[in-house]
């Protein structure tokens, strides 16, 4: 296989973007849980509407979920909670993406944020 094509595609399978969620948001064609992956003070203070916190990442925590598709966000590119997150869900046999980024971008196009 291509070498980039193979890359690519990998990274596709583990990620989206802000455009993606959004676009899947509007369209009503949310098939995903977002974790915010944030604290809870920034969490509470304005996350993606819809978004879930969890104190942490265990297996009784993960399986409160949905079944499906997790998507995980945090700050931003200099965050990698997200990452992190992703990692934890993936280790408890759940689909996993991380939102490339984050909150920061997710502000910055000016989509909507709830407050808790």
């Amino acid at each position: 296989m291509n070498v980039a094509l193979e890359h690519f595609s990998r990274r596709l399978e583990v990620e989206t973007d802000v455009s993606d969620v959004a676009a899947a948001m509007e369209a009503g064609e949310v098939d995903f849980v977002l974790l915010d992956a944030r604290s809870r003070a920034s969490y509470d203070a304005g996350h993606l509407p819809g978004a879930v916190h969890l104190p942490e990442l265990t297996a009784d925590t993960v399986a409160q979920l949905p079944d499906g598709l997790v998507v995980t966000y945090c700050w931003g590119p200099s965050c990698n909670g997200a990452c992190k997150a992703a990692l934890r869900l993936a280790q408890l046999g759940r689909p996993v993406k991380e939102m490339l980024g984050g909150f920061e971008y997710w502000s910055r196009d000016g989509h909507p944020v709830e407050a808790s």
